[in-house]
């Protein structure tokens, strides 16, 4: 039976909630709604949605806080509702991690096109703090990395590049995306400083690490965590 994709709203207009429901059913998504930004950052963990839909002006956080909390343990598409349609406002959400954004009000037609762009585009990887592989976890809400049940120590740069390969499991992550992303755009020619870090993670999470099966290498590429 073909999965339903999982779409979570994190609204706090209940009239806003209720039509993106009603829409978003007839599509058949299985949909769940939060009223706050800390409600939603609860169940994207524990509901796994494939796509969230964010509006930017809670109540209780800011919609920016909210994107950025989930940016820091998923790479599943946000879109982000706003009543802002000046420049600075879409440059400022797409820089915090967001996929698209819809200017209210907006028509359900277009909504429904772009969450079906999302899904399109990311295909059915769902939102989830824990990766887990054989003898290897890593909780990235916790930011804690074990092997057969015991803690391993990582150094901040070691934790960053692995929770960028955990956040994108079973993809080929260009290694020229992760210098940028970590060291910055001017490290971009620098491909040493990931080798250096990629032996040292082998070292502490592979039980063999010159038959690595946890971090792979793709090579003239970049690497890949299956």
């Amino acid at each position: 039976m073909k999965q339903a994709p999982r779409i979570l709203v994190i609204d706090d207009e209940k009239a806003i909630r209720d039509v993106l429901k009603l829409h978003l059913k007839t599509q058949k998504y299985e949909i769940a709604e939060a009223t706050s930004g800390h409600e939603g950052l609860l169940l994207a963990s524990e509901f796994h949605p494939h796509l969230i839909i964010l509006d930017l002006g809670l109540l209780d956080m800011n919609g920016y806080d909210v994107l950025k909390e989930l940016r820091t343990w998923t790479t599943v598409p946000v879109v982000v509702l706003t009543v802002s349609d000046d420049e600075a406002t879409k440059v400022r959400l797409l820089d915090a991690g967001a996929d698209d954004y819809l200017t209210k009000p907006f028509g359900t037609s277009e909504l429904l096109a772009r969450v079906r762009v999302g899904l399109r585009n990311h295909g059915l990887v769902e939102a989830t703090p824990i990766f887990e592989s054989d003898d290897l976890r890593v909780d990235l809400s916790q930011r804690l990395v074990t092997v057969l049940d015991q803690i391993i120590r990582l150094t901040n740069t070691e934790y960053e590049v692995l929770a960028r390969l955990v956040r994108n499991p079973g993809q080929v992550v260009p290694q020229i995306q992760l210098l940028k992303e970590i060291w910055g755009a001017g490290a971009q020619e620098e491909s040493h400083y990931l080798r250096i870090y990629i032996k040292q993670l082998r070292k502490k999470i592979e039980v063999n690490p010159s038959e690595p099966r946890h971090i792979i290498t793709e090579p003239g590429v970049g690497y890949r965590i299956v």
